[in-house]
């Protein structure tokens, strides 16, 4: 029997409403975006919650809008499209689509955890959940002799003694190209290689407008210590904006020093990957913590110090016995609703 393709029937013209009506949404003079937003549109019946479009969908034909990210123009045409499944966001007269994933996009000051992907003659290759690797030079991190130190051929040579591939790190952007690579540097004590923790990687990354629908928000603080209960001591929480996010046992800081003794306080120890002991209570609370990060994400919620810290405490009041486990469920939902109300 033979088969017979017939082309698909001609898309529903959907004619946004972006009338003068709606100009209570719109986000006042300082930039704030309004996340209800969308635009909605009047061939369509009002629905509560976020206006999903997908690949291709029409969003707006009028002249007066403009594209932002996640739009396009066909070709010989002035309406706009979505390029990319996800909400609607409406900032002026500008039009832009909010994906539903999306990857980290660097900025420079952002404070990421990355992982070695690959050693070159002067540089590392990370990867920090972005579109390209960023580039971590040999320049960019702090070596035995002072910061002042001349980068020679030996330290070339050396290159893997500081960071080889599959090593964990804390940096920040430096730059940003225009092509989106990112440059990192670690030219400080609080930055470097990552020991003695649990690494995990949670969605919504980017900060930013991507933040409130779950995931890292960009905060003032992105390190902090947490003190947990159980006898687990003292907790290092490394929230990277870029998603990658590290929790280990408290190691006391060096003291910034500095720059003419900064030699003093560098050494090769800070390059070691040896781990130390860490005590079952604190595996455990580490393990609580992640779980309670782990939760907040589920639940669309922002990722940061405050609500870790709340989660934490809820989390820790519902464990009678003390023997941790899977917060997941009815349990996670009730510390993350125990967080929000705290």
């Amino acid at each position: 029997m033979a088969i017979t393709i017939l082309p698909p029937p001609p898309a529903q013209l959907v004619n946004y409403d972006v009338s003068d009506s709606e100009d209570e949404d719109m986000p006042d003079a300082q930039g704030d975006i309004d996340m209800e937003g969308a635009v909605r549109g009047s061939k369509r019946p009002r629905t509560s919650g976020h206006h999903i479009v997908t690949p291709g969908e029409l969003i707006a034909d009028d002249t007066q809008w403009m594209r932002g990210h996640g739009t396009y123009h066909p070709p010989s045409s002035t309406a706009i499209h979505a390029s990319v499944a996800g909400t609607i966001l409406k900032t002026n007269k500008l039009l832009s689509v909010i994906p539903l994933r999306a990857r980290y996009v660097p900025e420079i000051g952002d404070l990421i955890v990355g992982r070695i992907i690959e050693v070159q003659a002067r540089r590392w290759k990370v990867d920090v959940a972005a579109p390209l690797l960023a580039a971590l030079p040999l320049s960019g991190i702090n070596l035995p002799g002072g910061i002042l130190r001349r980068r020679t051929a030996v330290d070339e040579l050396n290159i893997r003694s500081f960071f080889t591939e599959g090593d964990l790190l804390v940096a920040e952007v430096q730059s940003v190209y225009e092509s989106g690579m990112a440059v990192l540097h670690t030219r400080s004590l609080r930055y470097g290689k990552l020991r003695n923790g649990f690494f995990m990687s949670v969605s919504g990354t980017g900060g930013g407008a991507g933040a409130r629908r779950g995931g890292v928000a960009r905060s003032r603080r992105q390190v902090f210590t947490l003190t947990t209960g159980r006898g687990g001591g003292e907790v290092d929480v490394i929230l990277g904006v870029n998603g990658f996010i590290w929790i280990s046992k408290h190691v006391e800081a060096p003291k910034e020093v500095g720059i003419t003794r900064l030699e003093e306080s560098v050494s090769y120890e800070m390059y070691s990957s040896t781990n130390d002991d860490i005590a079952p209570e604190t595996r455990r609370e580490i393990g609580r913590v992640a779980g309670c990060v782990r939760a907040l994400v589920e639940a669309g919620k922002r990722v940061d110090e405050d609500l870790v810290v709340r989660a934490y405490e809820a989390a820790l009041e519902g464990d009678e016995e003390g023997e941790g486990g899977y917060l997941g469920g009815e349990r996670g939902r009730f510390v993350v609703e125990a967080a929000m109300v705290g």
